[in-house]
């Protein structure tokens, strides 16, 4: 059976399920010219280390799932992004870095990492997937004021992955923070308060979902994307002020929201026309919509501004 492989320089890809479950398979050495490695490629195999080349751009989905002996692997600096479940259940890796190169980490892409003590998250992503941390029970967080971060040494808190108690009563993100992830606030009965920086470019799916006591939300102009029910059925919530830099609002991200009057745009009626509105957003879509001007309006509308003290007041 096959113990070994060199994939050689004339090689580009290396193609969906080409060594799936070859569990005897210990050692790869993958060739410079390699760009992206297909989906299951070597899912259930048994190797022990490896090198992906920073030719590589692409990991693709279960690429090294399963790969139970796995200990160590270096990312190449080239690689954009990494599938779902790419790691997942690799039991013997300990450490990551994850180069600042990449840019989407997938759903579940480490899951039951159960030995993965230190991720490196680097400077680019500005995705990472529901789960992709999940049941990895010994892994490192910086932690401050109860939340739980992954970074770098330059930046110790880049993704902001989960709350060290439900009971939180007020969150102030790092700046820093660029990622508030999938659930990180979900279930929060007791979280009245959450601030978010201008550092943060996305909101991850169920992010602030059943959080009961939250009444408002202000999400800052450097948001681009508020994921899928992530403010699920949070009954208290009142007001809402969206950024300008919003591009996609998830399904049913303010399902059940039935407390939402007011929606404060930081921007045009012309703007907010071109937000992707997922489907079930009717509390959203519903509230009375006021948008930014900066001096009194001439034409009729619902407007507002920020007064002297920074507090929002409609013209």
């Amino acid at each position: 059976s096959l113990t070994s492989v060199v994939i050689p320089d004339s090689v580009t890809s290396i193609g969906e399920r080409a060594f799936y479950h070859c569990y005897s398979l210990t050692s790869v050495i993958i060739g410079n010219r390699v760009t992206s490695i297909g989906d299951y490629a070597f899912e259930n195999c048994g190797l022990t280390n490896v090198v992906i080349p920073d030719s590589v751009t692409s990991i693709g989905n279960q690429a090294f799932s399963g790969c139970e002996s796995l200990t160590s692997v270096i990312i190449g600096n080239g690689v954009t992004s990494i599938g779902d479940d790419a790691f997942a259940y690799c039991d013997g890796l300990t450490s990551v870095v994850i180069p600042d190169s990449v840019i989407s980490i997938g759903d579940y892409a480490f899951y039951a990492c159960s030995s993965l003590t230190s991720v490196t998250i680097g400077n680019s992503v500005t995705s990472i997937g529901y789960g992709a941390f999940y049941a990895c029970d010994n892994l490192q967080y910086t932690i401050k004021d109860e939340l739980k971060y992954l970074g770098n040494p330059n930046n110790l808190y880049v993704y902001l992955a989960d709350t060290e108690t439900i009971y939180i009563t007020s969150a102030n993100i790092e700046y820093g923070c660029k990622i508030i992830g999938a659930s990180a606030f979900s279930q929060c009965d007791s979280l009245t308060s959450a601030v978010i920086p201008d550092s943060v470019t996305s909101i991850g799916d169920w992010a602030f979902s059943q959080c009961d006591s939250l009444t408002s939300a202000v999400i800052p102009d450097s948001v681009t994307s508020i994921g899928d029910w992530a403010f699920y059925d949070c009954s208290s919530l009142t007001i809402v002020t969206i950024g300008n830099s919003v591009t996609s609002i998830g399904e049913e991200a303010f399902r059940f929201c039935s407390s939402l009057t007011t929606v404060y745009y930081n921007g045009t009626a012309a703007e907010w026309a071109n937000i992707l509105i997922g489907s079930v957003n009717i509390h959203l879509t519903n509230a009375t919509r006021y948008y930014y001007s900066e001096t009194q309006p001439t034409t009729v509308g619902n407007y507002w501004h920020y007064d002297e003290n920074g507090n929002v007041v409609v013209w």
